[in-house]
């Protein structure tokens, strides 16, 4: 027995011993520093950063990247940063980082997150009534497409959630699958003949024939949260989930390729939802207000507001009467048809600079 327990306080010693006398890497004590009091910067404007160098020995050389895109840097000492923003960059939060060259040759990257905004206002827009239409009341609106001279209704709320094809002139339905209770419905569009749904919390959404409304099959989410609004610009999709960011989905795989991040000259905007894809730019319902962006699909950049107040004032407004969503551009007539949750008429309207 003393030899067991003699065993085990040996071999718990040299444990400690051995654990204690590990030797652990002494950690880069390098950092940036932005000068100014601010962490944003638009778009072409200027930033200086100065790299903090704490007895890490002689700097050899430094390099800069913003979001991995190289800086020049007209600054003659390496460890100053002095650049302006590219114009080409996107917009929100992006990864300013320096590569370090020191110790002979030794590398440490340094990185600092930073916010860009665009360098323009956005310019505000209204509307005009051109028609007014029946719509379901009954339908909690998420999303709208035309296709073929047919539009495409898309309804949310676990147990409500559907698809349909709807006469918007009438405001008949023609054709409508209801989603299992489980899912609640979201966004929609269509790219080559199919049409392709989302659903909210489930990380997961549906492909369908939309001559028929049968199910083709289904995907589902990588690095998007939720699914909030889906529109194509005929090649790749553009998916909002709720937060700032606005994902490119691969139009073959569905899988999440890369995210613009909504912003004005001042801020990031978050809660993007139903999509449509108009003449180059998106169009987004602004979530639980009564106003449309008009977003940049290169770079995130707000560039209008159209601001849609009075609007469900129009509509017959019951205590179920919900918020502002759903927009689908008919081409033909080169005109928006929007509407809200749970809104008894639907609006073709005319968009106008005020």
């Amino acid at each position: 027995m003393k030899l067991y327990k003699i065993f085990i306080i040996t071999f718990l010693s040299l444990t400690i011993f051995s654990c204690g006398s590990e030797k652990k890497p002494t950690p880069s004590k390098f950092s940036l520093k932005i000068d100014g009091k601010t962490d944003k910067f638009q778009l072409s404007s200027a930033i200086k950063a100065t790299l903090i160098n704490v007895n890490n020995g002689p700097v050899e050389s430094v390099s800069y990247t913003l979001n991995d895109q190289k800086l020049e840097n007209s600054s003659a000492d390496p460890s100053v940063l002095e650049t302006t923003i590219p114009a080409d960059m996107l917009l929100g939060k992006q990864l300013l980082k320096a590569t370090v060259t020191y110790g002979g040759g030794k590398t440490a990257p340094v990185v600092k997150n930073i916010i860009v905004l665009s360098n323009s206002k956005p310019k505000i827009y209204t509307y005009k009534i051109v028609n007014t239409y029946p719509h379901d009341n009954k339908a909690y609106t998420q999303g709208l497409e035309f296709y073929r001279d047919t539009l495409f209704e898309s309804t949310g709320q676990r147990g409500q959630s559907s698809l349909r094809k709807v006469n918007y002139k009438t405001g008949e339905i023609y054709q409508k699958i209801d989603l299992d209770r489980q899912y609640f419905g979201e966004g929609i569009t269509v790219l080559n003949d199919t049409l392709y749904m989302l659903t909210w919390q489930a990380n997961k959404g549906f492909v369908f024939n939309p001559d028929n409304l049968k199910e083709i099959r289904t995907f589902y989410y990588q690095k998007s949260n939720q699914g909030w609004g889906l529109c194509t610009d005929g090649e790749k999709f553009y998916k909002s989930d709720g937060t700032e960011k606005i994902w490119i989905l691969n139009p073959t795989t569905l899988k999440e390729e890369y995210a613009i991040q909504v912003c004005d000259n001042k801020r990031t905007y978050v809660k993007s939802n139903e999509l449509e894809y108009i003449n180059g730019k998106i169009y987004a319902n602004s979530y639980q207000k009564p106003s449309m962006m008009i977003i940049n699909p290169k770079n995130g950049a707000l560039e209008g507001i159209i601001d849609f107040r009075g609007l469900k004032e129009k509509t017959t407004v019951l205590p179920t009467t919900d918020v502002f969503n759903g927009i689908a551009y008919n081409p033909k007539t080169k005109t928006y048809f929007v509407t809200g949750k749970y809104w008894d008429k639907m609006f073709e309207v005319e968009i106008m600079e005020r």
